[in-house]
């Protein structure tokens, strides 16, 4: 398997990870946030953390085209890495987005961040913030989960290799 495609997916999902590892380490300090302070610090997050979810889809196509390519001996170890960046996209679109939704209603955006805000669904209930606000995090932390998975694979496949 080529060196330079196995690094530049091992530096891919460890890009899509960062972000969410990092929402994973501030939650302790913003679940003790009042809700106007919560609002706030949510709007930090637009628009860098969106650039950098563009690692997701990249890490799908870049553990995709490794497993093609993968050993037959190894195919699983790359189903189960290809399964994390895949679980945060669906946790994404089905949870956060949602939810980033909410946090960002009352806030101008530039046209690409206004399209890629109004897609996807707009039901969510917006009268608890508490529980807004944990479903929220701990998508972070399922995310954060996900790409730890397909990290640990990967590195598992990497140490197999002689």
């Amino acid at each position: 398997m080529g060196r330079m495609l196995w690094i530049m997916t091992m530096l891919i999902i460890v890009l899509a990870s960062v972000p969410a590892v990092a929402h994973v380490l501030e939650m302790p300090g913003k679940r003790r946030l009042s809700k106007d302070e919560y609002a706030v610090m949510q709007r930090v997050y637009y628009p860098g953390f969106t650039i950098a979810g563009l690692a997701e889809p990249a890490g799908i196509l870049m553990t995709l085209i490794l497993l093609i390519r993968a050993p037959v001996d190894h195919t699983v170890w790359f189903i189960v890495a290809l399964a994390g960046p895949v679980g945060m996209q669906v946790i994404y679109w089905l949870v956060t987005h949602p939810l980033n939704k909410v946090w960002i209603e009352r806030h101008r955006l530039g046209t690409a961040s206004g399209h890629f805000f109004a897609a996807g669904s707009d039901r969510t209930e917006r009268r608890d913030w508490v529980m807004l606000r944990n479903r929220w995090e701990y998508s972070h932390v399922a995310r954060a989960g996900c790409s730890v998975l397909s990290l640990v694979a990967l590195l598992i496949v990497s140490c197999s290799y002689k």
